[in-house]
């Protein structure tokens, strides 16, 4: 062969190599550009948003799976994968619930989940609830690892630290924000919390000639005032019912005291025997106070018990439309009970009637 044509072969072989190196480049770029049209193209989730569950121990493969079986179809496995790696989230991967909502992209999602942007849920404790009430919300409650469905009452509060703590009374009606899979004992131990930050503070402001000596006491009136009152505007007046019955030594003579100690046997009917029956919440029966709270208070409950109306009321009643009539004597109040309560009875009565 002569010179001439190995020249000539050589030539050939290298623009046959650099012409594969500009494919081989070009189809890399054209993959980067695929690669990147992935990762900020909006996935096609339906009418509803989705949600995607990451659990402890799963890898990002795992995961992946679980895209694909709520739906989501777009990008090969090796962008998905190739985006963890980009993204950290194969070494930052975040227990939780995401929501995969519209206009989310592929690297929006891997955001989500690198930075543990989970799905908030939210309990809410209400006003007026007992502790039986909140054991029985907290059951329902499927985002929560249920952990005291086979304790005692007091053993939930030997659970939270406080074995000689009554349960009544103790966990401030809020809405508290939680995770999927935390622990019922958890909210619990943070409603406990802020009930004790809330009464602290409030004993702290109180009016210094309410007639309580201590935070307890603070709390008993508190939750007697949370379940008489129907309306807000009343708090105040209510509690300064009971602030003067206190200061003259009467008794408190208060419905709901009774109702809580007749406990779930109770059918929704007050009667006189239940009135008459001692028991340590009768405060008909007994001066004083009863011996825990009945209900859980709000913080306006609380300020109020603490911050009575001034006035001369010492009695009240429902007038059936959620307002009381207030009355300063007994004669008074006795009118009240004839045109609110008697008239009330007389109109169910004839309603009930064939």
């Amino acid at each position: 062969m002569s010179k001439t044509n190995h020249r000539g072969g050589l030539a050939k072989l290298l623009v046959f190599g650099f012409l594969l190196l500009v494919a081989a480049a070009f189809a890399a770029w054209q993959g980067w550009k695929d690669y990147e049209r992935f990762t900020t193209t909006e996935l096609s989730i339906g009418p509803q948003e989705l949600v995607l569950l990451v659990e402890p121990g799963d890898s990002f493969e795992r995961v992946l799976g679980r895209l694909r079986k709520i739906g989501i179809v777009e990008g090969h496995d090796y962008y998905w994968k190739a985006l963890a790696w980009q993204t950290d989230v194969v070494r930052r991967l975040r227990v939780g619930e995401y929501a995969i909502g519209h206009g989310m992209t592929p690297r929006r999602l891997l955001d989500k989940l690198e930075r543990g942007l989970v799905i908030q849920h939210s309990f809410t404790i209400v006003e007026g609830w007992n502790f039986r009430d909140l054991r029985v919300a907290l059951a329902k409650e499927e985002g929560l690892t249920q952990t005291i469905a086979g304790l005692s009452h007091a053993e939930v509060m030997a659970a939270l630290g406080k074995p000689d703590q009554h349960p009544e009374g103790r966990f401030l009606p809020e809405t508290y924000h939680f995770t999927r899979g935390a622990k019922d004992i958890d909210l619990l131990r943070r409603a406990n919390t802020a009930l004790e930050k809330t009464l602290a503070e409030e004993w702290a402001k109180r009016d210094p000639e309410v007639p309580l000596k201590s935070p307890e006491e603070a709390l008993i009136l508190a939750s007697i005032v949370e379940k008489e009152t129907g309306q807000a505007s009343e708090r105040h007046r209510i509690a300064g019912v009971f602030a003067r019955r206190i200061k003259l030594g009467m008794k408190l003579q208060t419905d709901p005291t009774v109702i809580y100690g007749i406990g779930e046997a109770f059918d929704g009917n007050i009667t006189r025997v239940h009135l008459q029956t001692d028991t340590p919440y009768n405060t008909y029966a007994r001066f004083g106070f009863p011996p825990t709270p009945i209900a859980m208070p709000g913080r306006a409950a609380i300020e109020a018990a603490l911050h009575p109306a001034p006035g001369k009321d010492l009695y009240f009643v429902a007038r059936g439309n959620g307002f009381h009539a207030f009355a300063a004597t007994l004669e008074e109040h006795n009118r009240n009970v004839a045109r609110y309560q008697l008239r009330r009875g007389a109109a169910n009565r004839n309603n009930a009637a064939p």
